[in-house]
């Protein structure tokens, strides 16, 4: 019987790997471009997956239910494994018994994130392998071989995705799943408590483990040579592979896909077949750098750029280059020079535009964090001031108000990210008693990664029902005693609480509740229009940055194919033009 193809994408992919491996254990926190790896493992029965409060809980719930035996793994993207460090650093030192992956999906180019990190130097870091697919099909195969490596040498493993292997789609030979009986957990204090007497001994058998793993990577197929012209030789791995081979079709190619720790045999070996060595790779000089180390000369970071996204168009510059030639960049296409810009944007109806819409009447810094929200800081909202990080917002506004700050402070945190990172910060606030107002902008999902579920919205990554924790009892459970629930949608309410909050004489919070409209697929209202007769031209409704309300020249209108009847645009007017 032949086996079974399927195009995936490289998340698909890599929970189908999971699956087919054996895994009974996944937790994660969503993450662009992470987050469909859990979405799809949910789909197989014999997997349990959950959604944590953020990614330390879910490495060390995975990491619990790989010293009892489980195959596990835990996603997130490469920001997550930074609130994950911890735990991988020591947990690298313990090491795992049923296979355990950290599977982290890197974001090059900032297409949905922060920064541009390398999770290559975390693998270093950790003194731990890590592997890099190049497609979907490498995505499945490689999990698969990441668990058995796990297992084999004691260690957790890392495969490392891009937003360009997770999100493209490809053929994919499927198997069946093969069953890993749980070995239940075993007493070993000595093996499973790091504390100073036993963690010295761990310290040498990882570089012991880390011997024994190079020898291995040297002989596997996941690094391999594939022959061709001795003129040039190009090193090269993850999605770089796939761009290498159709800009040089060629030239010899050394493929890494079990990265750290270094084949140094087998690059010594292929070094010594080519005249001319080059180093394809995204993001930092990781391989380049050893490469060089070994006391190899190659190109590098000399000839392609460390910022951003490879592209065969970027590699058809290089080859010129190496060729002696030039090869220009294309150019926008004539027709899209003129084109207006189309920023972000708060979809029309979103609950956030009342609250940075209202906050424009009070002179203050707002210190923000990650999430829809953070479009707040674009025109004509322009009411963001910084963003550092998930829980950021809070710890930022305390540091803030803490340091002589003569405006009062306003720290703003979405309701997965208050459960994800905010809870420590609040605490923080109310021990240390900052004059300053927690604004907790409840729209009832995750809604920047795609509506998934929180600590707070009483469902599971399973769809199950289950305890939906208050923000407001999390709240005064920290210690603050000012504690307000507001409707986003009525700007005269959240003024007034607004002015309560500034005026308090310590910490206050103030949850603004409104589910998102994508989220519940339905208008909120009737749809608004506007009186041309009345309208007086003062464009008040144009500075809420709702892109139903438009204006080519004369006075605004509404378009009412995105009108979604929040009213705020008709709380704006003083001249009661707009009516819904």
């Amino acid at each position: 019987m032949p086996l079974k193809r399927e195009i995936l994408s490289g998340n698909e992919a890599i929970a189908r790997g999971a699956w087919e491996a054996g895994a009974t254990f996944a937790s994660g926190y969503p993450g662009t471009p992470s987050t469909e790896i859990l979405e799809n493992a949910v789909k197989y029965p014999e997997l349990y997956c959950e959604w944590a409060p953020n990614e330390k809980v879910a490495f060390e719930a995975a990491a619990g239910a790989s010293l009892g035996g489980s195959r596990s793994f835990a996603t997130m993207k490469h920001v997550g494994l930074n609130v994950a460090a911890d735990p991988l650093m020591t947990f690298s030192y313990i090491g795992a018994v049923g296979g355990f992956v950290a599977v982290v999906a890197d974001d090059p180019g900032m297409h949905s994130s922060q920064n541009e990190q390398d999770t290559r130097q975390y693998a270093r870091f950790a003194k731990i392998p890590i592997l890099e697919p190049s497609d979907a099909q490498e995505a499945k195969d490689f999990m698969k071989f990441a668990f058995m490596i796990s297992e084999k040498y004691n260690t957790p493993v890392i495969l490392r995705s891009t937003t360009r292997v997770s999100h493209a789609r490809s053929l994919v030979t499927l198997a069946e799943r093969e069953e890993h009986p749980r070995a239940g957990f075993h007493k070993d204090p000595p093996r499973y408590v790091p504390i100073p007497a036993w963690g010295r001994k761990m310290r040498v058998k990882i570089e012991e483990r880390l011997h024994s793993m190079r020898s291995r990577s040297e002989a596997t197929d996941l690094n391999r040579i594939e022959e061709g012209t001795d003129e040039l030789g190009i090193v090269t791995c993850g999605i770089a592979y796939q761009y290498v081979k159709e800009v040089f079709p060629t030239a010899s190619i050394l493929k890494l896909g079990w990265t750290y720790p270094f084949p140094d045999s087998l690059i010594h070996r292929f070094a010594g077949k080519v005249k001319r060595l080059l180093v394809v790779e995204e993001l930092d000089d990781f391989v380049e750098e050893h490469i060089r180390s070994l006391g190899i000369p190659c190109d590098g970071r000399n000839l392609i750029p460390g910022i951003g996204e490879i592209s065969p168009e970027r590699l058809r510059q290089v080859r010129a280059r190496l060729e002696g030639g030039e090869f220009d960049l294309a150019t926008p296409v004539q027709e899209s020079i003129d084109l207006p810009a189309r920023p972000p944007v708060l979809c029309p109806g979103c609950p956030h535009r009342g609250v940075f819409t209202a906050l424009h009447h009070f002179d203050v810094v707002v210190t923000g964090d990650i999430g829809c929200y953070s479009l707040g800081v674009l025109p004509p909202l322009d009411r963001l001031d910084t963003i550092i990080c998930m829980g950021g917002g809070i710890s930022m506004a305390h540091g803030l108000a803490k340091s002589g700050e003569k405006k009062n402070v306003v720290g703003m945190v979405g309701d997965s990210t208050f459960f994800h990172s905010g809870i420590t910060g609040l605490l923080n606030v109310a021990v240390n008693q900052s004059k300053v107002v927690i604004l907790v902008l409840d729209n009832r999902t995750t809604a920047m990664t795609g509506h998934q579920d929180h600590p707070g919205t009483g469902r599971t990554l399973k769809g199950e029902n289950t305890v939906a924790v208050s923000i407001e009892a999390m709240s005064k459970s920290a210690g603050i005693d000012q504690v307000f629930t507001v409707n986003p949608y009525n700007l005269e309410e959240l003024a007034k609480t607004f002015t309560a909050a500034f005026a308090a004489s310590g910490p206050s919070v103030i949850v603004t509740r409104a589910p998102c409209p994508l989220a519940q697929k339905k208008t909120l209202g009737p749809v608004n229009v506007i009186n041309q007769e009345k309208c007086v031209k003062c464009l008040a409704c144009l500075r809420v940055g709702c892109p139903a309300v438009e204006a080519t020249g004369g006075k605004p209108h509404i378009n009412p194919t995105l009108c979604a009847g929040c009213g705020i645009c008709r709380q704006t007017c003083r001249v009661g033009a707009i009516s819904g």
